[in-house]
């Protein structure tokens, strides 16, 4: 399988280097890879037996690299299934962390017409003091309009690595995903 990530602060390769781990637990070895180093071609897309996308949210978009992946995927004859996992703070909050529930993830699919096999929503994590003055000040407006967090030294993790294991499980549990193919 491929286990690809789209990532600005870090959180999604942590989330995907979990998800890793896990699936090794199953006998399911697998790489993280940063999207922004690599990109997959299309012959390594269309042979992959499951493609699974971690993609970081930024200023309501899911990041480039991701959006371009997606653009790759949809080009192929005969996509792989896919696993997609949007890594954002709306996910912190209750019911949000679904694909229905989560208006990034559930516009995100309507928008680019995809079936994914999985789908889910993870929080992310909040670290201020590590965003530079611009990106500070524009996700604490944002925090301000949606009742997070706005101290400047505020960093909170909000991912669920329980939830980040679940989701990893359902991985491995789809069809073809034995220690052989993987």
């Amino acid at each position: 399988m491929l286990l690809l990530y789209a990532t600005r602060d870090g959180q999604s390769r942590l989330i995907a280097t979990k998800i890793a781990a896990t699936l090794g637990q199953r006998g399911i070895e697998t790489q993280p890879r940063d999207l922004a180093q690599a990109a997959p071609t299309a012959e390594e897309l269309a042979s992959a037996p499951l493609i699974v996308l971690i993609a970081s949210v930024r200023y309501g978009h899911h990041l480039a690299e991701a959006e371009q992946l997606v653009t790759l995927y949809q080009s192929l004859t005969a996509p792989p299934p896919l696993a997609l996992a949007s890594v954002n703070l709306t996910a912190r909050k209750p019911g949000k962390d679904t694909a229905e529930g989560n208006a990034y993830l559930r516009k995100w699919i309507a928008k680019r017409h995809l079936a994914p096999a999985l789908a889910t929503a993870i929080a992310g994590r909040l670290d201020y003091p590590r965003y530079g003055w611009l990106d500070r000040q524009m996700i604490r407006l944002i925090m301000k309009m949606t009742g997070g967090p706005t101290n400047p030294d505020a960093q909170v993790e909000y991912t669920s690595w329980d939830a980040v294991e679940r989701f990893a499980q359902k991985i491995a549990d789809l069809g073809g995903l034995d220690a052989d193919k993987a």
